[in-house]
């Protein structure tokens, strides 16, 4: 069974802000507003930029994008992020993608940096980031 904390503290500290100058003023940008560049850069063709599965290529796929606004309250209250970590990188299928049609996100996000000794962390911040936007949009 592998433990999950070294996830959880990294998305405890993505829940600090930081601070980034735009427009001449200063805006507090989190770690989820990054993700949320990632999640529409990789997956709201699918999942629709609001999440709730409405991307222009849904209608292609066998089945259709899961409301991700909705993962806390399909877990009765909990956020699963070891286990969104796990689909988002390959470890573990997710049973209503069949055949897999959801890329395996970590095998792209690492041949993004090639075979370097940072491949592992940046397959890890990539997900992070994406955790960290999924979480902001979960309804209650």
């Amino acid at each position: 069974m592998r433990k999950s904390g070294g996830l959880t503290v990294a998305l405890a500290i993505g829940t600090l802000a930081f601070a980034a100058e735009v427009g001449g003023q200063e805006k507090e940008t989190t770690v989820a507003d990054v993700g949320r560049k990632v999640f529409e850069q990789y997956c709201a063709s699918c999942h629709g930029v609001d999440g709730k599965g409405g991307g222009e290529f849904a209608t292609y796929l066998k089945t259709p994008p899961p409301d991700l606004t909705q993962i806390a309250k399909r877990h009765g209250g909990t956020f699963p992020e070891t286990k969104l970590a796990d689909w988002i990188d390959g470890r573990e299928p997710f049973p209503g993608h069949g055949t897999r049609e959801m890329p395996i996100w970590g095998q792209r996000f690492g041949s993004m940096v090639g075979e370097t000794t940072g491949k592992q962390a940046s397959i890890r911040q990539e997900s992070i980031l994406l955790i960290a936007y999924l979480r902001s949009i979960q309804q209650k």
